[in-house]
């Protein structure tokens, strides 16, 4: 197991009085006390039995910084690496993975005999990047220097090909598949080829913290605040908020819309991510929206719940997110959702819940710029039943329904 909040609840909801629980972590600088604690602050997960750390010191093989170019294989190479040092170290009976690693199932399986579970977040491949690659698109994982090219891109299309054919012979080693979202539920189906023991199992989402936020809308400011949450990486896709943000601000010189504010929050792991913000705050001046847009960098939770209960609405703009968590937090808070139309948030999030409409869905400037005044144009009224439908939507997300779900799908695994 590894330690995501999937892991730690993994961790917290089996039970079996006999077994040994096992953490292999990367984390050699810390006590398996400071893990625990750890836990507890990120995920208000605290356990009821212990468990025995396992410290890894390879874990720097699977670091992406470490492969520059063949960065998939390079990270999946690393990561049998990795699993072979985990398994000299403590041969399980049970082996669940929650962090995607893959190609380590077959290590677990074959030379540990281990009885095999996956928690897929989100495929190491999909064939979303594949169509990306053959229509020769520019995105954050396909260089404008290789689609510029028609070789360049014809070998990597045929490396990806490959990768996906390996990626789905070591997939299919597992006994148990668990997946977050129909978004990822289609493409594990695609690769692995295992439809017969793979189960849609939403990630815990914790929902019950933002349900004191009142529903109806505050007036403590004028106009409207906007608000996005999310790590600040590239494939988040924040440009696309900025700038549909100055659209609307365009549309509001020439309409009535009151004043507004877009407030990114969001959390930064690294220096680039630093730089990535910086960016943003120059591409705000060069559209002219700087005094109404606001950076919040890794925010203590309290003050975030503060933004997202005087908040309108909630913005998402990442493509073929595998879930969105963050997209389940604004509904539960009582923010109006504009996702992108695709991936989780189309599938599986913002979806009607008893034929009433629960959000919004765009995917162009243009388009998110118009269903912001939409939605702005709409009445408090309106407004509200969207907010009441979509708080009621959210409880399929629940730790409880997680727990369910989880339970009742690595139940064989245990026989």
């Amino acid at each position: 197991m590894a330690t995501t909040k999937v892991g730690w609840c993994l961790c917290e909801l089996l039970r079996y009085p006999e077994a040994i629980y096992v953490v292999y972590t990367g984390d050699v600088n810390v006590s398996g006390q400071q893990i625990l604690e750890g836990a507890f602050r990120r995920f208000n997960i605290s356990l009821t039995h212990p468990v025995k750390f396992v410290f890894l010191r390879k874990r720097y093989l699977v670091e992406d910084s470490l492969y520059p170019h063949f960065t998939l294989l390079g990270q999946s190479l690393g990561s049998i690496f990795l699993g072979w040092e985990a398994l000299m170290q403590c041969v399980p009976d049970v082996y669940i993975d929650s962090m995607g690693y893959a190609f380590t199932l077959p290590l677990f399986k074959y030379l540990g005999g281990c009885r095999i579970g996956s928690y897929v977040h989100y495929p190491t491949i999909s064939t979303d990047m594949l169509s990306v690659v053959k229509n020769q698109n520019v995105g954050f994982n396909n260089a404008a220097f290789i689609t510029r090219n028609p070789f360049l891109s014809k070998v990597k299309l045929i490396y990806y090909y490959l990768f996906a054919f390996i990626y789905g012979l070591v997939g299919s080693c597992s006994d148990v598949v668990m997946v977050n979202s129909s978004w990822t539920l289609n493409h594990i189906l695609s690769l692995w080829k295992v439809g017969n023991c793979t189960n849609i199992v939403y990630p815990p989402c914790d929902v019950q913290t933002f349900l004191d936020i009142p529903l109806h809308e505050k007036k403590t400011t004028p106009g409207h605040l906007l608000v996005s949450i999310g790590q600040f990486r590239p494939e988040k896709n924040h440009p696309l908020q900025i700038k549909a943000f100055a659209k609307l601000l365009n549309k509001k010189v020439a309409g009535s819309l009151p004043s507004l504010k877009l407030v990114l929050i969001g959390g930064c792991r690294n220096q680039d991510d630093e730089l990535r913000v910086n960016q943003l705050r120059k591409l705000s001046e060069d559209l002219g929206v700087q005094e109404n847009v606001e950076f919040k960098i890794n925010i203590p939770f309290d003050e975030l719940k503060t933004y997202l209960s005087e908040a309108t609405i909630g913005l998402h703009t990442m493509w073929n997110e595998h879930f969105g968590i963050g997209v389940v937090e604004c509904m539960a808070a009582g923010t109006i959702i504009l996702a992108h139309n695709s991936g989780g948030p189309k599938l599986d999030i913002v979806v009607p819940h008893e034929g009433e409409i629960t959000g919004f869905l765009a995917e162009s400037e243009e388009g998110y710029a118009e269903t912001m005044a939409h939605i702005l144009s709409m009445s408090e009224e309106k407004r509200l039943q969207i907010r009441s439908s979509a708080r009621a939507s959210v409880s399929r997300f629940s730790d409880q329904e997680f727990e369910l779900a989880f339970l009742s799908s690595v139940e064989s695994l245990f026989k």
